[in-house]
């Protein structure tokens, strides 16, 4: 079964459909139709974001194809992605960034 889904190919991350707990085993499907399967690296909360792959430190988080923004840390695959370890795309335009 589905617990992710990730829109396509260019994404680096997933959106959990289900609450993930760490550890878990998640399945997510490509567009393609074919199903990759990670480690969750920690307890991701219903429609939040983990990584697919790792991500280093200044390197764009796209989420349906688009960049939603820059990884303030080093993200490994299997963790949530979230306002504390991304840069928005708003604060880098406004300069708003607090970190």
């Amino acid at each position: 079964m589905l617990s992710a889904i990730k829109v396509t190919p260019a994404d680096n991350v997933a959106v959990a459909i289900e609450p993930i707990s760490g550890g878990d085993e998640v399945s997510y499907a490509m567009p393609d139709g074919t199903v990759c399967t990670i480690r969750s690296g920690e307890d991701i909360t219903i429609y939040h974001k983990l990584s697919t792959c790792d991500i280093r430190k200044g390197e764009s988080i796209v989420k349906y194809g688009e960049v939603i923004g820059i990884a303030s840390q080093d993200i490994p695959c299997g963790m949530h992605v979230h306002t504390h370890n991304v840069i928005s795309e708003q604060e880098l335009k406004g300069g708003q960034h607090k970190k």
